[in-house]
């Protein structure tokens, strides 16, 4: 596909990558923010890669001896610790630049401004833009606790006691303290940052410039790291379970009923304390919820995944009546939408203010679906868009996530009540039905998809078209491109050529279902010669 200068230089200056850069002493949650950070950017498909310079440093030496390394007059180890900062900064210009990721996180210290300069003109020299995000702590018990649960399990004192480990950990902070400059307010005013103070008391923001890091800032001042638990289930079976019909409203089975009874002695016994319990707006979660004599909260965003016209059908239902579908969805589960429905990405995006709460709140009990279940163990297992659609959330069965430095602990609990199971394993996959002729980039007359600004109409058939695949397993990687053409010029017009294509355009016209706002579509039926012609038009 041919996109106009004019059009690719204003995507340049609006879609460039971003580099976040942390800045602060050892010790200080910096690595903590980070992976925290990449697994909630990559959870709402923002791809997003850490660069842990520790790592690098660890490769390079093998083996660690003292905080004499880190000493500000050792040169040996400022020009190792320099080589190891400029090896990260090239694979960041890879990822971001070969790779196609869009946000790379690099997890340093940078505590001097010539370091930080020194990145700011690698930015500008590949098209980047810069967010530095500032961990400062002045509580001497944050800082001994981070230490004892985060650094003491590093290779660098894996052959090392606690005491010894804690004194070279505290002389190397020594050795940064000497050198550390923090952000300013008016030395660094031009640059865009957070500072979070003694772990999120005080905040201070600085020249947010655009929507990544906007949802960056909101992120991180609704982390925090006071212990706590957080609680999934599903709700119990219900009545439809039973007939293996998915979604729908139903009420729950009796041993659904029985589920919610021990549901409700289970979360007695826990004895926890101030337990906030959440549940969406459909009958079998509220129905769950009533046993537990607590107060619980009703959110519509916690709903099940909505299926569209296959709501309330069995999966045998839906590949008998909708057999292009049912491939279509085990294709590419997590961003096949039903007709009329939903998709597991819109699922996530549709969660993200659901779990942004759930980041502030401390012990929480959340009563959902299986979809939903798997979104948010998704985000907490750092699992990724493929592996979503199948993680395993039986019924009766309760999950205790407990967040740690760099993870989760999950620890499962089956509450001894039969259910069916409602798992589906990934199958084989391919599309039935598809007799399309495999076209070369040669067939214009039969190109499928052209994209363009409306004012360049009339030079539709110039442009090379987006080559039909030759085989049925790669139409719904054909269709993603399609999809993404049109989000991309979303005041266009589209040229699909029909002829000898009804799979591909059935299947195109599946993922047009969808809630967003397209000016015009047209897809225009074109005989290779020409000899008849029919329009048809969709917004």
């Amino acid at each position: 596909m041919y996109i106009l200068a004019h059009v690719y230089i204003f995507l340049c200056m609006t879609n460039c990558p971003t580099l976040i850069v942390t800045v602060g002493l050892p010790a200080r949650g910096k690595t903590y923010i980070s992976k925290k950070l990449t697994r909630y950017l990559n959870w709402i498909g923002v791809p997003t890669k850490e660069f842990n310079v520790g790592q690098y440093r660890r490769e390079c030496l093998k083996i660690y001896k003292s905080f004499e390394f880190f000493r500000p007059d050792n040169e040996e180890g400022l020009k190792i610790r320099r080589q190891c900062a400029l090896a990260a900064l090239n694979d960041v210009r890879q990822y971001l630049s070969v790779e196609g990721g869009q946000v790379a996180v690099f997890d340093a210290t940078n505590t001097t401004r010539e370091r930080r300069s020194t990145i700011v003109k690698f930015a500008e020299q590949n098209g980047f833009k810069v967010f530095f995000v500032e961990s400062v702590c002045e509580d001497a018990d944050v800082i001994a606790q981070n230490i004892v649960q985060v650094k003491l399990g590093s290779p660098d004192y894996i052959h090392c006691n606690t005491e010894e480990a804690i004194e070279d950990f505290m002389k190397r902070i020594k050795c940064y303290e000497s050198s550390y400059q923090t952000l300013d307010e008016v030395l660094d005013r031009d640059l865009s940052y957070i500072k979070i103070m003694d772990v999120g008391r005080r905040y201070l923001v600085n020249r947010v410039l655009d929507h990544i890091q906007s949802r960056i800032v909101y992120y991180l001042m609704n982390i925090h790291i006071t212990p706590r638990s957080i609680y999934l289930c599903r709700h119990g079976e219900s009545d439809l379970n039973t007939k293996g019909r998915i979604g729908g409203d139903s009420g729950l089975s009796a041993r659904g009923k029985e589920f919610a009874k021990r549901l409700g002695k289970f979360i007695q016994d826990q004895n926890i304390t101030d337990l906030k319990v959440w549940t969406s707006q459909m009958k079998r979660t509220i129905q769950t919820a009533e046993c537990l004599e607590v107060p619980y909260e009703q959110w519509k965003s916690l709903n099940e995944i909505d299926a569209g016209v296959c709501e309330e059908m069995m999966y045998e239902e839906i590949q008998e009546h909708y057999p292009l579908e049912f491939a279509l969805r085990d294709q590419d589960k997590y961003r096949y939408r039903y007709p009329k429905g939903e998709s597991y990405e819109d699922l996530v995006q549709r969660l993200e203010p659901v779990m942004m709460e759930l980041e502030r709140q401390e012990n929480v009990l959340v009563i959902c679906h299986q979809a939903v279940m798997r979104c948010f163990l998704a985000y907490f297992l750092d699992k990724t868009a493929e592996e979503l659609p199948y993680l395993k959330c039986p019924l009766h069965t309760v999950l205790k996530l407990t967040p740690m430095a760099y993870g989760c602990k999950v620890e499962s609990v089956y509450l001894g009540v039969d259910s069916v199971n409602t798992h589906r394993d990934r199958p084989e996959v391919g599309i039935p039905g598809s007799t399309q002729k495999c076209l070369s980039a040669d067939d214009v007359d039969n190109s499928p998809l052209c994209a363009l600004p409306p004012t360049h109409l009339l030079s539709v058939f110039s442009l090379r078209p987006l080559v039909i695949p030759d085989n049925n397993q790669d139409i719904a990687s054909y269709l993603h491109a399609v999809m993404s053409q049109i989000e991309l010029f979303s005041q266009s017009f589209f040229v699909f050529h029909w002829e000898q294509n009804h799979a591909v355009f059935s299947s195109l016209r599946s993922f047009l279902w969808w809630p967003r706002e397209l000016n015009t579509l047209q897809l225009k039926k074109t005989h290779a010669e020409t000899k008849h012609k029919k329009t048809m038009s969709s917004t």
